[in-house]
């Protein structure tokens, strides 16, 4: 019977719960995916608030009559779980970039593929880094980083405490600049060897006017992206792995600019 004792100031709470975590699901790579169910995802985030409910302590939060203030606080946590899932989004985001970068200097500019994840067509050597890049972040465990994360939200930004201010928005003007340092980073190796290809070829071209370049450079162009391609997958995954191992303290730092 005690389950049902339940009061107005805890069930706001829970609602208050329940925005900030379906915000997070809903936009947090993985879960966002138009091929999983929403019947799926509003079940997650409604047993991850029943958990997460016994951490937020309800009983220090105060009760709130009127709506106006209420559902400024409930735009806020929303806010909150949309800023928390689109910090890791860039990322990928990032990744993609420089996949899109890379299929442009090998002549793959028209060459894509429906992504299911937005169904959006993008580059294939995009959907191939943001798979791999997926399986990274897997590998390493970096969801656990993201599920601690998720719970330290509410200890350091309790609901209705929510504030966007001057540091917050330089925290998120870093971090989509980090987007393109990503990006910049994964693809230099390919973009550096396909730019070195295009000016030999370029030379040859002058010094070798019957050569028809045309036919010769789409082939090579592609042979020395996938070799490079592979030869940069270490490298990747290295720097993958450093990325998504300080996920989780990104995470925080974000938090508490708050």
């Amino acid at each position: 019977m005690t389950v049902f004792n339940i009061s107005l100031s805890q069930v706001q709470v829970f609602i208050l719960i329940f925005l900030r975590v379906s915000a997070i699901i809903m936009t947090v790579p993985l879960f966002d995916s138009r091929n999983i169910p929403v019947l799926f995802k509003a079940g997650l985030s409604l047993s991850t608030s029943i958990i997460l409910f016994s951490v937020v302590r309800p009983d220090n939060i105060p009760f709130i009559t009127k709506l106006i203030p209420f559902g400024i606080g409930m735009l806020g946590e929303i806010i909150l779980g949309v800023i928390i899932g689109l910090s890791v989004r860039l990322i990928f985001a990032g990744i993609q970039l420089a996949g899109q970068l890379v299929g442009y200097q090998m002549g793959f500019g028209i060459v894509n593929v429906m992504d299911p994840q937005t169904s959006a067509q993008v580059s294939v050597i995009a959907q191939l880094k943001y798979l791999i890049a997926m399986l990274i972040f897997l590998a390493v465990n970096a969801h656990h980083w993201f599920l601690r994360a998720l719970v330290e939200s509410f200890r350091l930004v309790p609901p209705l405490d929510f504030q966007f201010n001057n540091s917050l928005l330089e925290q998120l003007m870093g971090v989509a600049n980090n987007m393109f340092v990503i990006a910049i980073k994964i693809g230099a190796p390919m973009v550096v060897s396909l730019l070195l290809t295009s000016v030999s070829l370029g030379l040859v071209a002058r010094t070798v006017p019957q050569i028809n370049i045309f036919i010769v450079a789409f082939p090579l162009k592609i042979a020395v992206g996938l070799l490079f391609l592979g030869l940069s997958l270490p490298y990747l995954s290295s720097f993958l792995g450093g990325i998504f191992g300080h996920l989780g303290s990104d995470i925080l730092f974000l938090l508490r600019a708050m």
